[in-house]
């Protein structure tokens, strides 16, 4: 292959998947003349601080008022690059509206990547039949293509395991291909409203500065509600585990096992568990040494953690430098146990894994009574799969939508549920559908003219429906 690559073969090297193969990887000096910005190493310009400082008056710290640089301009902008906010921006990009995605970290993906979050569950229902597909289901295939991208696929009611690794890979080929605008490393701080109190953009923090993106709609994917809490939205304010998620190298052995006890539990059926369900939390560190993952010798090792507040900066620190403590103190067990002496700590989660913080006040609030109920909703945008004793339920789209606040929807585990049923709508799989169906509505808001919640469902679900989502 020459190292003379048009972009329009890096694009296309990125569709095909090309890229992971040895015999057809884009030679280094290739892909770096992707990334030439400039003519060359060195000064650009001196400069003086521009910023509008903080000043201190008396006990208080003043932040004066100042107009902020307008980053960019956009139909939707999306909050947030994990499994909700990926799903919802491709999903708006490919109804032909102008998609901006904004992520806090240096990747997309999430927990699911970023957290080591790597178990897709709950994808099946209590027949062991497969209920989240769409825009998830085609990054699973994807996956399927990769060298020790995925196991367990199609092994119902085994659920898929993915690699994080390999995850980003896809996610950063697939917003590639379709053409949207990313900004990484890059935290949504506030919404910018209008006179009326319609949400009109968001405004983000990254090495750049300041600056504001505006946008015709947002979609607040950032797990958080971060967005619809700046924008006056109602919520609740919840405290879950905390705990955070490792990776364990030369390991052979497992001692979290597969199972179907949460299916069986889902049909009524009795349930005698022998271990813990391969992927479930660990709640000691006694020498663990978790699941297996798509990397040989590669073990991952889910932690439960102790209750606390995610909004809580000074907690949340405490929790991160305690969790690093006793994950290096865990593996020391584990080399202690005849066989595992070369074990060693491969990744320690670079984020918390937070499950829960803020629920939405939605126009509508799915609880748990209703998904027990089977409750049946005029405006369904998707199901969950069943989990931990709860069958699977339909998702209604107005769970998206909040009560009063404008031109804002919400996606992944941040939507309208009670405290129970979100145990289940924070998981992956249930994340991109409320992504996919968040963008869509986002779209139509833009083609139509309308606002969220005044979308035409009947349109929004029969595109989901063209893209691959079982609505029942």
């Amino acid at each position: 292959m020459s190292d003379d690559l048009t972009r329009r073969d890096l694009l296309q090297a990125l569709a095909g998947g090309t890229l992971v193969a040895a015999s057809t990887m884009l030679p280094i000096t290739a892909v770096a003349q992707q990334f030439n910005r400039g003519s060359g190493r060195g000064p650009i310009a001196d400069a003086t601080g521009s910023r509008t400082p903080a000043t201190l008056r008396g006990d208080q710290v003043v932040q004066p008022e100042r107009a902020l640089p307008v980053l960019h301009t956009t139909d939707v902008l999306v909050v947030g690059g994990g499994p909700a906010g990926t799903a919802a921006a491709l999903a708006a990009r490919r109804q032909g509206v102008e998609v901006t995605l904004v992520e806090r970290y240096g990747h997309l993906g999430g927990l699911a990547t970023g957290g080591l979050v790597l178990a897709i569950f709950p994808l099946y229902g209590s027949d062991r039949r497969q209920v989240i597909l769409g825009i998830g289901e085609e990054m699973m295939r994807r996956l399927d293509t990769l060298k020790f991208g995925i196991i367990e696929r199609n092994k119902a009611p085994e659920y898929p395991i993915v690699d994080a690794e390999a995850f980003k890979y896809v996610l950063a080929s697939m917003v590639i291909e379709a053409g949207l605008k990313v900004f990484l490393n890059c935290w949504g701080v506030d919404a910018i409203i209008d006179s009326t109190g319609a949400v009109r953009g968001a405004v983000f923090e990254s090495k750049s500065g300041r600056q504001a993106i505006l946008a015709k709609v947002v979609v607040d994917a950032s797990g958080d509600g971060d967005i619809y809490a700046a924008a006056g939205a109602a919520y609740t304010r919840v405290k879950d585990n905390i705990g955070l998620v490792s990776r364990i190298g030369n390991i052979d052995e497992i001692d979290m096992t597969g199972g179907d006890e949460h299916l069986a539990a889902a049909s009524g059926q009795p349930v005698t568990p022998r271990r813990p369900t391969r992927g479930a939390p660990t709640m000691t560190l006694d020498g663990k040494v978790g699941s297996p993952t798509p990397a040989p010798h590669t073990n991952w090792l889910n932690m439960m953690g102790p209750v606390g507040d995610a909004l809580d900066i000074a907690q949340m620190t405490e929790f991160e430098l305690k969790h690093r403590i006793a994950i290096w103190n865990n593996v020391e067990r584990v080399r202690a146990k005849a066989g595992n002496e070369q074990a060693f700590v491969l990744e320690t989660a670079p984020q918390l894994g937070v499950r829960l913080s803020r629920l939405l006040h939605g126009v509508t609030v799915l609880t748990a009574e209703q998904a027990r109920a089977q409750t049946k909703f005029e405006d369904a945008i998707g199901y969950s799969g069943s989990y931990a004793g709860q069958p699977e339920f339909q998702i209604p789209y107005r769970a998206l939508v909040p009560q009063k606040v404008e031109n804002l929807l919400a996606a992944g585990r941040c939507i309208a549920t009670d405290f129970p049923l979100a145990d289940t709508t924070r998981l992956i799989p249930v994340c991109w559908v409320t992504g996919e169906a968040a963008g869509v509505a986002a779209s139509l808001c833009v083609t139509d003219r309308c606002t969220p919640r005044t979308v035409e469902v009947a349109k929004l679900t029969s595109i989901l429906r063209a893209q691959g989502a079982y609505l029942g």
